[in-house]
């Protein structure tokens, strides 16, 4: 069943070896859920541990869940806030500086839509990719399948069903793309906020 959750067919999650799977990732997300702020070291090796072995260490702040963490890739400059949810039942890879809103909800898992199927405990998951420099806002959710393109903005609350494409703003239920994004951009947002003209 392993075998077949990571080639994306359906698979059973009640089989033994993901159960133990699940419940190794587990301990590991309570004992990170709760160390101490101060504890900064611990949460890295608690993080190294339980995410995919090519990734770097992400700063996450707790609480955080994930269904296994050896399916999550993730990139240089990682920053999600709190109450992060990954079901990676499928392969979850982001890009360098990804920043992540609280509330954040990312799904690879998916269900037959026949209800003997689902009864029967089949599910299936498909992969989910982030690029870099992708901001993503609280309440965000991105569900199977999507691919986000580089240097876009996900507004908040945003339910996304489809991929992006790169360099672009997208908000709403379903979300959709609501313009692109452009130096000017950069330049409003330098005169509102730096008004003295310099950036430290």
């Amino acid at each position: 069943m392993k075998n077949r959750m990571k080639e994306g067919l359906a698979y059973q999650a009640g089989d033994g070896e993901l159960v133990a799977d699940r419940l190794a990732a587990r301990k590991v997300v309570h004992a990170f859920n709760g160390s101490s702020p101060e504890e900064e070291e611990k949460r890295k090796d608690l993080l190294k541990s339980l995410l995919h072995p090519e990734s770097e260490i992400p700063f996450i702040e707790p609480p955080f869940r994930c269904d296994y963490g050896y399916q999550i890739r993730i990139g240089k400059h990682f920053f999600a806030n709190f109450n992060l949810v990954i079901l990676d039942v499928a392969p979850v890879t982001f890009g360098d500086h990804v920043f992540i809103g609280p509330n954040v909800g990312i799904y690879t898992a998916g269900h037959p839509l026949d209800a003997d199927l689902r009864n029967a405990e089949w599910e299936h998951g498909d992969a989910i990719e982030v690029g870099n420099n992708v901001w993503i806002g609280g309440h965000v959710v991105i569900c199977p399948g999507v691919t986000i393109g580089d240097n876009t903005v996900i507004g908040a609350g945003a339910v996304v069903t489809k991929s992006l494409p790169e360099n672009v703003v997208a908000a709403g239920n379903p979300c959709k793309v609501i313009r692109e994004i452009s130096a000017e951009d950069r330049d409003q947002y330098i005169a509102l906020r730096f008004p003295d003209g310099e950036i430290g």
